[in-house]
Protein backbone atom coordinates (compact mmCIF):
# COMPACT_ATOMS: atom_id res chain seq x y z
CA UNK A 1 0.00 0.00 0.00
CA UNK A 2 1.36 3.39 -1.05
CA UNK A 3 2.01 6.16 1.17
CA UNK A 4 -0.09 7.73 -1.84
CA UNK A 5 -2.97 5.98 -0.77
CA UNK A 6 -2.98 6.75 2.79
CA UNK A 7 -2.30 10.39 2.38
CA UNK A 8 -5.48 10.49 0.00
CA UNK A 9 -7.53 8.50 2.70
CA UNK A 10 -6.19 10.22 6.15
CA UNK A 11 -4.80 13.68 4.61
CA UNK A 12 -5.93 16.59 5.66
CA UNK A 13 -3.98 19.61 3.76
CA UNK A 14 -5.72 22.87 2.37
CA UNK A 15 -8.34 22.18 4.95
CA UNK A 16 -9.03 24.17 7.84
CA UNK A 17 -9.98 22.62 11.28
CA UNK A 18 -11.12 24.63 14.51
CA UNK A 19 -10.75 22.86 17.68
CA UNK A 20 -12.49 24.46 20.59
CA UNK A 21 -10.96 23.29 23.89
CA UNK A 22 -8.14 23.07 22.24
CA UNK A 23 -6.06 24.92 24.98
CA UNK A 24 -6.63 21.73 27.07
CA UNK A 25 -4.76 18.38 27.83
CA UNK A 26 -6.76 16.64 25.10
CA UNK A 27 -7.70 19.18 23.05
CA UNK A 28 -4.01 19.98 22.45
CA UNK A 29 -3.23 16.85 21.36
CA UNK A 30 -6.18 16.24 18.90
CA UNK A 31 -5.18 19.53 17.45
CA UNK A 32 -1.68 18.60 16.98
CA UNK A 33 -2.37 15.48 15.34
CA UNK A 34 -5.04 17.77 13.19
CA UNK A 35 -2.00 19.66 12.35
CA UNK A 36 0.27 16.93 11.25
CA UNK A 37 -1.71 15.27 9.14
CA UNK A 38 -1.60 18.32 6.86
CA UNK A 39 -4.82 20.64 8.29
CA UNK A 40 -4.36 24.40 9.14
CA UNK A 41 -5.88 24.61 13.05
CA UNK A 42 -7.34 27.03 14.74
CA UNK A 43 -6.46 26.53 18.49
CA UNK A 44 -9.90 28.10 20.40
CA UNK A 45 -9.88 28.24 23.95
CA UNK A 46 -10.51 30.98 26.74
CA UNK A 47 -6.78 31.50 27.84
CA UNK A 48 -5.05 33.74 25.34
CA UNK A 49 -1.85 32.35 27.03
CA UNK A 50 -2.27 28.35 26.57
CA UNK A 51 -3.40 29.34 22.62
CA UNK A 52 -0.11 30.59 22.20
CA UNK A 53 1.48 28.04 23.66
CA UNK A 54 -0.43 25.38 21.90
CA UNK A 55 0.56 26.82 18.57
CA UNK A 56 4.32 26.88 19.45
CA UNK A 57 4.01 23.44 20.57
CA UNK A 58 2.71 22.49 16.96
CA UNK A 59 4.66 24.72 15.08
CA UNK A 60 7.80 22.93 16.53
CA UNK A 61 6.51 19.91 15.22
CA UNK A 62 6.10 21.21 11.42
CA UNK A 63 2.20 21.85 11.26
CA UNK A 64 0.43 25.11 10.58
CA UNK A 65 -1.71 26.63 13.66
CA UNK A 66 -3.22 29.61 15.03
CA UNK A 67 -4.78 30.59 18.38
CA UNK A 68 -8.50 32.24 19.07
CA UNK A 69 -10.35 33.20 22.20
CA UNK A 70 -13.41 31.69 22.90
CA UNK A 71 -16.37 31.71 25.70
CA UNK A 72 -18.66 28.62 24.97
CA UNK A 73 -20.74 29.36 27.77
CA UNK A 74 -21.86 32.69 25.29
CA UNK A 75 -23.36 31.91 21.60
CA UNK A 76 -22.18 35.32 20.65
CA UNK A 77 -18.62 34.46 21.50
CA UNK A 78 -19.28 30.67 19.46
CA UNK A 79 -20.42 33.61 16.29
CA UNK A 80 -17.37 35.67 16.37
CA UNK A 81 -15.26 32.87 16.47
CA UNK A 82 -16.42 31.43 13.11
CA UNK A 83 -16.68 35.48 11.80
CA UNK A 84 -12.59 35.16 12.81
CA UNK A 85 -11.90 32.35 11.37
CA UNK A 86 -13.65 32.85 7.79
CA UNK A 87 -12.10 36.49 7.74
CA UNK A 88 -8.56 35.03 8.81
CA UNK A 89 -8.94 31.83 6.54
CA UNK A 90 -11.20 32.19 4.45
CA UNK A 91 -13.06 28.36 5.17
CA UNK A 92 -13.39 25.73 7.41
CA UNK A 93 -13.70 22.49 6.81
CA UNK A 94 -14.11 20.86 10.19
CA UNK A 95 -15.05 21.52 14.17
CA UNK A 96 -14.23 19.92 17.19
CA UNK A 97 -16.51 20.48 20.10
CA UNK A 98 -13.77 19.34 22.86
CA UNK A 99 -14.29 22.35 25.51
CA UNK A 100 -15.79 20.82 28.93
CA UNK A 101 -16.05 20.98 32.94
CA UNK A 102 -17.23 18.90 35.83
CA UNK A 103 -18.21 18.53 39.14
CA UNK A 104 -18.32 15.93 41.47
CA UNK A 105 -20.09 15.72 44.28
CA UNK A 106 -22.48 12.89 46.28
CA UNK A 107 -26.19 13.17 44.94
CA UNK A 108 -27.66 14.93 47.39
CA UNK A 109 -24.93 17.47 47.45
CA UNK A 110 -25.27 18.81 43.55
CA UNK A 111 -26.08 22.68 43.82
CA UNK A 112 -27.92 24.02 41.19
CA UNK A 113 -25.12 26.43 40.18
CA UNK A 114 -22.57 23.56 39.21
CA UNK A 115 -25.30 21.86 37.19
CA UNK A 116 -25.97 24.54 35.71
CA UNK A 117 -22.01 25.16 34.74
CA UNK A 118 -22.14 21.98 33.51
CA UNK A 119 -24.71 21.64 31.11
CA UNK A 120 -23.98 25.15 29.76
CA UNK A 121 -20.42 24.15 28.80
CA UNK A 122 -20.78 20.47 27.96
CA UNK A 123 -24.18 20.44 26.29
CA UNK A 124 -25.26 23.99 25.46
CA UNK A 125 -21.54 25.06 24.18
CA UNK A 126 -21.62 21.76 21.65
CA UNK A 127 -25.42 22.47 20.37
CA UNK A 128 -24.21 26.33 19.74
CA UNK A 129 -20.82 24.78 17.90
CA UNK A 130 -22.95 22.60 15.79
CA UNK A 131 -25.28 25.15 14.83
CA UNK A 132 -23.26 27.86 14.40
CA UNK A 133 -20.22 26.13 12.28
CA UNK A 134 -23.02 22.94 11.04
CA UNK A 135 -24.46 26.01 8.94
CA UNK A 136 -22.01 27.62 7.60
CA UNK A 137 -20.31 23.80 6.54
CA UNK A 138 -24.05 23.13 5.14
CA UNK A 139 -24.12 26.49 3.10
CA UNK A 140 -20.51 25.67 1.79
CA UNK A 141 -21.51 22.24 0.39
CA UNK A 142 -20.23 19.87 3.28
CA UNK A 143 -17.81 19.62 6.37
CA UNK A 144 -17.36 17.47 9.34
CA UNK A 145 -18.05 17.69 13.14
CA UNK A 146 -16.86 16.16 15.66
CA UNK A 147 -18.17 16.25 19.13
CA UNK A 148 -16.60 15.06 22.47
CA UNK A 149 -18.22 13.09 24.62
CA UNK A 150 -17.03 10.44 27.38
CA UNK A 151 -17.69 6.78 28.51
CA UNK A 152 -19.83 8.10 30.94
CA UNK A 153 -22.25 8.52 28.01
CA UNK A 154 -22.72 5.26 27.76
CA UNK A 155 -22.24 3.90 31.81
CA UNK A 156 -23.07 5.42 34.70
CA UNK A 157 -20.07 6.78 37.19
CA UNK A 158 -20.54 7.63 40.61
CA UNK A 159 -19.89 11.07 42.01
CA UNK A 160 -20.50 13.12 38.36
CA UNK A 161 -23.67 13.34 37.54
CA UNK A 162 -24.42 16.42 36.05
CA UNK A 163 -21.27 15.56 33.77
CA UNK A 164 -22.65 12.01 32.60
CA UNK A 165 -25.68 13.92 31.66
CA UNK A 166 -24.45 16.16 29.92
CA UNK A 167 -22.07 13.99 28.17
CA UNK A 168 -25.26 11.21 27.16
CA UNK A 169 -27.14 13.96 25.95
CA UNK A 170 -24.21 14.76 23.58
CA UNK A 171 -24.25 11.60 21.97
CA UNK A 172 -27.88 11.88 21.51
CA UNK A 173 -27.61 15.38 20.12
CA UNK A 174 -25.17 14.09 17.68
CA UNK A 175 -27.18 11.63 15.99
CA UNK A 176 -29.94 14.02 15.92
CA UNK A 177 -27.72 16.83 14.72
CA UNK A 178 -25.81 14.07 12.01
CA UNK A 179 -29.54 13.09 10.60
CA UNK A 180 -30.49 16.63 10.07
CA UNK A 181 -27.26 17.84 8.45
CA UNK A 182 -26.77 14.35 6.24
CA UNK A 183 -28.48 15.63 3.52
CA UNK A 184 -26.37 18.77 3.01
CA UNK A 185 -22.89 16.91 3.42
CA UNK A 186 -21.95 17.57 6.85
CA UNK A 187 -21.57 14.70 8.99
CA UNK A 188 -21.32 14.63 12.77
CA UNK A 189 -19.79 12.26 15.30
CA UNK A 190 -18.75 11.77 18.62
CA UNK A 191 -15.67 10.67 20.40
CA UNK A 192 -15.93 9.25 23.37
CA UNK A 193 -12.98 8.69 25.31
CA UNK A 194 -12.48 7.07 28.59
CA UNK A 195 -10.07 7.98 32.00
CA UNK A 196 -7.18 9.83 30.41
CA UNK A 197 -4.73 12.33 32.21
CA UNK A 198 -7.15 15.60 31.65
CA UNK A 199 -7.21 18.38 34.10
CA UNK A 200 -11.15 17.22 34.58
CA UNK A 201 -9.79 13.51 35.71
CA UNK A 202 -7.05 15.01 38.01
CA UNK A 203 -9.36 16.74 40.01
CA UNK A 204 -11.79 14.12 41.21
CA UNK A 205 -9.89 10.87 40.99
CA UNK A 206 -8.47 9.64 44.69
CA UNK A 207 -6.38 6.71 44.90
CA UNK A 208 -9.32 4.47 45.74
CA UNK A 209 -11.53 5.96 42.69
CA UNK A 210 -8.22 5.62 40.36
CA UNK A 211 -8.03 1.54 41.59
CA UNK A 212 -11.75 0.83 41.11
CA UNK A 213 -11.88 2.16 37.43
CA UNK A 214 -8.33 0.41 36.88
CA UNK A 215 -10.37 -3.06 37.82
CA UNK A 216 -12.73 -2.32 35.40
CA UNK A 217 -10.37 -1.26 32.46
CA UNK A 218 -9.36 -4.50 30.84
CA UNK A 219 -6.05 -2.98 29.62
CA UNK A 220 -5.38 -1.82 33.13
CA UNK A 221 -3.89 1.79 32.40
CA UNK A 222 -4.83 5.27 31.63
CA UNK A 223 -5.13 6.55 28.37
CA UNK A 224 -2.49 8.72 26.42
CA UNK A 225 -3.62 11.99 24.42
CA UNK A 226 -2.17 11.16 21.72
CA UNK A 227 -3.88 7.56 21.31
CA UNK A 228 -7.02 9.80 20.78
CA UNK A 229 -5.57 11.31 17.61
CA UNK A 230 -6.34 7.94 15.30
CA UNK A 231 -10.09 7.83 15.70
CA UNK A 232 -10.45 11.62 15.68
CA UNK A 233 -8.86 11.66 12.13
CA UNK A 234 -10.53 8.81 10.84
CA UNK A 235 -13.99 10.68 11.65
CA UNK A 236 -12.82 13.93 10.58
CA UNK A 237 -11.59 12.57 7.30
CA UNK A 238 -13.02 13.41 4.05
CA UNK A 239 -12.14 10.41 2.68
CA UNK A 240 -11.55 7.70 5.42
CA UNK A 241 -14.50 8.68 7.25
CA UNK A 242 -16.92 9.71 4.37
CA UNK A 243 -19.76 7.27 5.03
CA UNK A 244 -19.45 7.78 8.94
CA UNK A 245 -21.70 9.78 10.66
CA UNK A 246 -24.13 9.75 13.63
CA UNK A 247 -21.52 7.30 15.26
CA UNK A 248 -19.66 7.55 18.37
CA UNK A 249 -16.22 5.52 19.25
CA UNK A 250 -15.22 4.83 22.12
CA UNK A 251 -11.75 5.14 22.81
CA UNK A 252 -11.52 3.29 26.62
CA UNK A 253 -9.00 0.60 27.06
CA UNK A 254 -11.91 -1.77 26.61
CA UNK A 255 -13.53 -0.20 29.90
CA UNK A 256 -17.10 0.18 28.24
CA UNK A 257 -16.84 -3.93 27.21
CA UNK A 258 -16.23 -4.79 30.65
CA UNK A 259 -18.71 -6.55 32.35
CA UNK A 260 -18.97 -8.77 35.70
Amino acid sequence: MSSGYLERLFGMSGQVAVVIGGTGVLGAALAKGLAQAGATVVVAGRSPEKGAARVREIAELGGRAVAAQVDVTRRESIDGLLRHVLQTQGRVDMLINGAGVNSASAYFEVKDEDWDRVIQSNLKAVHWGCQVFGRRMAEAGGGSILNVASVSSHLPLSRVFAYSASKAAVVNLTQNVARELAPMGVRVNALAPGFFPAEQNRKILDPARVEKIMAGTPMARFGEPPELVGATILLLSRAAGSFITGATYYVDGGFTAMRL
